[in-house]
């Protein structure tokens, strides 16, 4: 029998399709326009389906967080695959494995120590590891600031130990702090303009940089201009969700994923309907907290996505969530949501939430369900 929204079971996590499509065509559009390669990161769907949707619009190559989704994409025949976590030594065996089973797999470093353990491993190992200089431009998190020293001392590790320098990568992670389109175009020059200084200082010591990748959605989206920059990485923009919203990249209608719940009883005194998606569904991400406008555990929509405003999931327990209306509680909430009625939850961060299930259900517009795999693990 073939399952519908109303015979699946729940929780389930849905993807709209044609959705998903138009945020797959918009973000590559603009990466035609400004005239860069475009390599998604496929973290956020961990999907051979949504990464062959990316890969049909134009996009060239795949960036990845664990080893575990290179073995998976490359068994599909994806192989141009960047891994972009910095490099532990431990990993490195698996990492020449798959190299040498044809995978043109890339690896990241940001610091001396590091460089030199791939230098000796790959010595020893007769491999020449192609290696990209992790680059902080906003102080978010990991890299190397482009006017460090260590910069051009990893450089000189990598390219003097046989190992192919292949250039310079940044991921302006405090974009996902801003909320106006003034602070997201600057925080996009920023991003750009340090990590191509970065690469004009390798160059200017003689190392080769030919490869300079920015990337994250907000500062992606906001970009007017790339200049000296080759390749872009974006992630969420496939779904998008309330943390995006709330940043100023898309509306709700964008919203690619979302949860689909029942509700299973209710605390009429409380104002409370709660349904089967509890943290174990939607994580226990609370992104949406830091800014303007806090969804809680996500906006609860009706069963064919529409948005209830108001109505938050409020609380989670690991199976059960608690849906309630801000402000003032809703006395009919019993009558509003009948046992059985079936709801869904726009998420906060989709990364987290879709790591909640094995699989996705990719909904059409007509209304019809089809089984897509999520990869899990490292």
């Amino acid at each position: 029998m073939t399952e519908t929204l109303a015979t699946i079971d729940t929780p389930a996590a849905l993807i709209e399709s044609t959705r998903m499509q138009r945020n797959i065509q918009r973000m590559q559009r603009h990466m035609n326009e400004l005239g860069v390669r475009f390599r998604p990161h496929v973290k956020t769907s961990k999907c051979i389906e949504v990464a062959k949707a990316q890969r049909d619009a134009g996009a060239l190559g795949i960036t990845v967080s664990t080893l575990k989704e290179v073995e998976q994409f490359f068994a599909e025949g994806f192989t141009d695959i960047l891994y972009a976590v910095g490099m532990a030594p431990h990993r490195l065996p698996h990492a020449l494995e798959l190299r040498r089973r044809g995978c043109a797999l890339g690896i990241l470093t940001d610091s001396v120590a590091s460089a030199r353990a791939i230098v000796e491993f790959g010595r020893a190992s007769g491999e020449a590891f192609d290696v990209l200089i992790e680059v902080d431009t906003d102080g978010h998190r990991s890299g190397i600031k482009p006017e460090e020293d260590a910069l051009i001392e990893v450089g000189r590790v990598l390219h003097e130990g046989g190992m192919r320098l292949g250039g310079v990568l940044t991921h302006a992670g405090s974009s996902y702090e801003l909320d106006t389109p003034e602070a997201l175009k600057a925080m996009a020059e920023q991003e750009r303009s340090a990590c191509v200084r970065a690469a004009q200082r390798l160059g200017g010591a003689g190392l080769p940089c030919p490869v300079v990748s920015v990337g994250s959605t907000p500062t992606a989206l906001a970009a007017d201009a790339l200049d000296g920059v080759t390749e872009v990485r974006a992630g969420v923009y496939v779904f998008f969700d309330l943390v995006m919203r709330n940043i100023g990249v898309c509306t709700e209608d964008d919203i690619a994923l979302s949860v689909l719940t029942t509700v299973i009883g209710h605390q009429a005194d409380k104002g409370w309907a709660i349904v089967d998606a509890g943290w174990m569904a939607m994580s226990r991400d609370r992104g949406t907290q830091k800014q303007k406008w806090d969804f809680g555990y996500g906006q609860i929509c009706d069963a064919q996505g529409r948005v209830l405003d108001g109505y938050v999931l409020s609380g989670a327990n690991q199976e059960h969530g608690i849906l309630s209306r801000e402000g003032e509680a809703d006395a009919d909430i019993a009558a509003r949501f009948p046992v059985g009625t079936r709801l869904r939850i726009l998420p906060n961060h989709a990364c987290a939430t879709g790591a909640q299930f094995p699989e996705y259900h990719a909904l059409s517009d007509d209304g019809s369900l089809r089984a897509w795999g999520r990869f899990h693990g490292w």
